[in-house]
């Protein structure tokens, strides 16, 4: 079945277009979440939820601002984070000393973070589509560094010194902050 046919079928809320997705994107959406949820379990639970957001939210994807694909790995990636958020609050986690200041960031704080993630991704902009690629495995999808050496045909060692590199290099362009 061709994307558009899936897209369209998923429009229409026609049950064919779900088994579509899954069937041809599932390994993809597995391969996003494994690393960040460790717990078979939980990777079956996130995989249901992210086809759920898929369903009521395909209308929101927009060819002319990315891909298909691009929309579902973020679709699947932020809703795999928000899982792995909500698990350390699950009961039998511990309790968060009485006093702790909110996580809520102050107004302030959420300018100069939006600044900062403006300035981390014009430099990621800068690099070549390889590091970026090995940067994004690592720090985006959170992939272990030997599943990366694995994929990419390289060792663990030269894996660990590229992004140590490409650390280095985003730390010169962001004038030596300690965005990276």
């Amino acid at each position: 079945m061709q994307e558009q046919e899936m897209i369209a079928q998923l429009l229409q809320k026609d049950e064919r277009g779900m088994e579509a997705l899954l069937l041809h994107y599932g390994p993809l959406m597995r391969y996003i979440i494994a690393p960040i949820l460790p717990d078979p379990q939980d990777r079956e639970e996130c995989l249901s939820e992210v086809s759920m957001r898929v369903w009521s939210r395909v209308a929101q994807f927009d060819p002319a601002r990315g891909s298909w694909t691009a929309w579902l790995t973020a679709i699947t990636r932020n809703t795999a984070r928000n899982y792995q958020r909500s698990a350390q609050h699950r009961p039998g986690t511990q309790a968060i000393p009485e006093g702790t200041p909110a996580p809520d960031a102050s107004p302030e704080e959420a300018i100069l973070q939006a600044e900062r993630s403006a300035a981390v991704h014009a430099a990621l902009g800068r690099l070549s589509p390889g590091d970026r690629a090995l940067f994004y495995r690592k720090y985006y999808y959170l992939q272990s560094t030997a599943q990366i050496a694995s994929e990419l045909g390289m060792t663990v060692r030269a894996v660990e010194g590229r992004l140590y590199r490409l650390k280095k290099q985003l730390r010169r362009m962001l004038g030596g902050e300690g965005h990276v």
